[in-house]
């Protein structure tokens, strides 16, 4: 018996509406920020004071050493850029962001400052205890407290003026490390989220999807992806140990900084301190300054390390800012919200589980039949044997799509993370990958009704299957209808667009 294309194309569409249906009410809450209300403190803030900005003589040398400093479970390089002027300097600790890399990175800022008359480190991130799926910002922080105390036991630094500088991730880790060690002089977070990195991400990528025209569906899909993901640090609540620094703290934002909610930013850090009576901060915002304080991803803003160097030298008077916010005015036109936590059914482990067990139906199969051609069974006396190949061929075309589906996916999430972390990208691009994401969820579908009228239709016509044919077509279709059932929850039947 042969169904007919119109009733298979509309069987296909009825379970189209079924999976977006079943996807809309197994689906998290939605995430969907609110516009951030204009706080009156943020509408127009004074200018950064020019003698904050003035020039900074550059004049001395510098020699530049490499130390090695035991930590944790490993030990790690560090370089250091001193003055050869003589006398006790003050003295910074530069702390990275998120991600693997060496000191090498501060090169240019810790060379200006070492002419300015700071003393430097710079070190290279621990490879042990830190890694994407798992960190320990306690951990880091024992790191950065390590490496201060080396720069403390120098002749040619001052130990009541060395400190901490962090930049983004290093704006969870700083505030540990200054809570615990109240000999660190001061605290330097740039870019610091100050809120958890569940939001930070969540708001940053939300900022790039908007800037980039993307669909709603593509935020449904990444925000569902993220919160099914078991990682302890991204819910990390940074607030206690703000309230734990008891040193001067200078705040530097960048305006055209994309990735930090720096006005939530900056009023969780002055909330914190001045719940714990630390009215000593510093917060500047600089125009045009991106998230690592440069103008487009070129030069530093022209601001920053004068602005760095001469709050750092002239302490402890510049401890307490006549202005405790100045500079440009910044702009955060979303709030930065929390991203929905994910059922049980969509946690990360059910997601790999699903995945796996759709991979051993797709491997089930060939693995099935080639057994049974090496044992050599006759399927010549079987009912209606000519049905098979072509029922075969349909399998392996479905197997191919899911794997391509698979690829598709992965392929199109790398894409917005690099649009996000690059700032770059345009809308046709992702327009075109979430296209293909979904049309390719689709051929899935159509693929899994036709197998299946097929089977039926067989069957009815008096097919007999054997044994492993039976095992064969409950792999590939069962490991498709989990896969469907996936791209369900993720969106990619919903509607509209």
């Amino acid at each position: 018996m042969n169904v007919g294309r119109g009733t298979l194309g509309v069987i296909a569409g009825v379970l189209m509406v079924v999976l977006a249906s079943v996807g809309h009410l197994l689906s998290p809450p939605a995430f969907d920020p609110a516009p951030l209300p204009a706080s009156p403190r943020f509408r127009e803030i004074p200018p950064q004071p020019a003698v904050e900005v003035r020039p900074v003589a550059r004049t001395d040398r510098f020699r530049t050493e490499t130390i090695l400093v035991p930590a944790r479970n490993e030990t790690l390089k560090a370089t250091i850029r001193a003055p050869l002027s003589p006398g006790r300097h003050p003295a910074m600790v530069f702390v990275q962001g998120s991600g693997s890399g060496d000191g090498g990175e501060f090169t240019q800022q810790a060379e200006w400052l070492a002419r300015a008359g700071i003393v430097t480190l710079a070190y290279d991130k621990r490879t042990v205890g830190y890694s994407f799926r798992s960190r320990d910002f306690g951990l880091l922080a024992d790191d950065a407290l390590r490496m201060l105390r080396a720069l403390r036991e120098r002749p040619d630094v001052d130990p009541a003026r060395a400190g901490l500088w962090g930049v983004s991730e290093g704006g969870w880790v700083v505030p540990i490390a200054a809570a615990r060690d109240p000999q660190a002089a001061f605290a330097v977070l740039v870019s610091s989220p100050n809120v958890s990195p569940l939001r930070q991400v969540a708001w940053a990528l939300n900022e790039q999807l908007l800037r980039l025209h993307a669909p709603t569906g593509v935020r449904d899909l990444l925000t569902r992806a993220m919160g099914g993901v078991g990682f302890d640090f991204l819910r990390y609540d940074g607030v206690p140990a703000l309230r734990g620094i008891g040193q001067p703290v200078l705040a530097l934002y960048g305006t055209d900084d994309p990735s930090i909610p720096f006005v939530e930013s900056t009023e969780a850090l002055t909330g914190a301190l001045t719940r714990s009576g630390n009215t000593d901060y510093t917060i500047r915002f600089l125009a045009g300054a991106d998230h690592a304080m440069r103008i487009r991803g070129g030069p530093y803003a022209a601001d920053y390390l004068p602005t760095l160097a001469n709050w750092i030298k002239d302490l402890p008077r510049t401890a307490r800012s006549p202005l405790p916010i100045a500079g440009a005015t910044p702009v955060q036109r979303f709030e930065a919200s929390d991203v929905p936590a994910a059922p049980w059914w969509g946690d990360s482990t059910i997601l790999w589980l699903t995945l796996c067990l759709a991979a051993v139906g797709y491997v089930a199969a060939p693995v099935t039949e080639m057994v049974v051609r090496l044992r050599g069974r006759d399927l010549r006396l079987q009912a209606r044997v000519h049905l098979w190949p072509a029922l075969r061929r349909r399998l392996r075309r479905m197997a191919w799509t899911a794997l391509g589906e698979l690829a598709a996916v992965m392929a199109f999430i790398t894409l917005i993370v690099l649009f996000s972390v690059n700032q770059a990208g345009a809308w046709p691009a992702v327009q075109a990958g979430w296209l293909v994401v979904r049309l390719l969820a689709i051929v899935m579908l159509v693929q899994t009704v036709t197998a299946f009228a097929a089977v039926i239709g067989g069957l009815r016509d008096g097919w007999e299957p054997t044994p492993w044919q039976k095992s064969v077509l409950a792999g590939v279709l069962g490991g498709t209808a989990l896969l469907l059932l996936t791209a369900a929850y993720y969106g990619l039947f919903a509607f509209p667009w």
